[in-house]
């Protein structure tokens, strides 16, 4: 049985959510972003109370199939940016479709719908959030950021940052700006 874990965006939460799971007497197969492979099905019962668990944590079990869809779009561009390093072989919707057997048309007017904002703008905002934590770091030039974060030249991506922060990646780097937010409250 599949359950969908909404907020479950990074590996610290996949371990929160796999001892919320035992806690409760189910025994995950598999835990990943956003969804939970059990042996067992559920009951409704059990359903809430494992949901009334989790929200202790921030997370809740997902139920409505719309939802569900969209977090599992922002799960996997979530791994995309953060944990796969941007590498995308491809469009980002050619990606999506593929992977979740939808028309991207769908998945984007679902997302759009649900989220009020595009899979395009949910992308471009996990990028930026990526090259804070970067520049944050200060291990890589800007250069470096780009060419990992997939970006066509550091211009490209300075316009992209200092469109959605007002800053330019150098300002944010030198004031030490600590604007940054987590993944769950993109």
């Amino acid at each position: 049985m599949k359950l969908y874990v909404k907020n479950m965006v990074c590996n610290r939460c996949k371990l929160i959510v796999q001892q919320v799971l035992e806690k409760s007497g189910v025994l995950p197969l598999s835990v990943t972003l956003g969804e939970v492979i059990v042996e067992e099905e559920l009951s409704n019962s059990e359903k809430l109370i494992l949901d009334s668990q989790l929200q202790k944590f921030g997370f809740l079990l997902i139920e409505d199939k719309s939802i569900r869809m969209v977090s599992q779009i922002k799960c996997l561009i979530i791994e995309l940016v953060h944990y796969r390093n941007n590498s995308l072989n491809g469009k980002l919707s050619e990606y999506l479709s593929h992977t979740l057997h939808h028309d991207y048309t769908h998945l984007s007017n679902l997302f759009s719908d649900i989220e009020h904002i595009t899979i395009e703008r949910y992308y471009i905002t996990q990028k930026i959030e990526k090259v804070k934590e970067l520049l944050v770091y200060d291990e890589l030039s800007l250069s470096e950021i780009a060419y990992r974060l997939n970006y066509s030249s550091v211009a490209h991506l300075s316009n992209q940052f200092k469109k959605i922060t007002g800053y330019t990646p150098t300002h944010f780097k030198n004031t030490r700006t600590k604007d940054r937010r987590t993944l769950d409250e993109i």
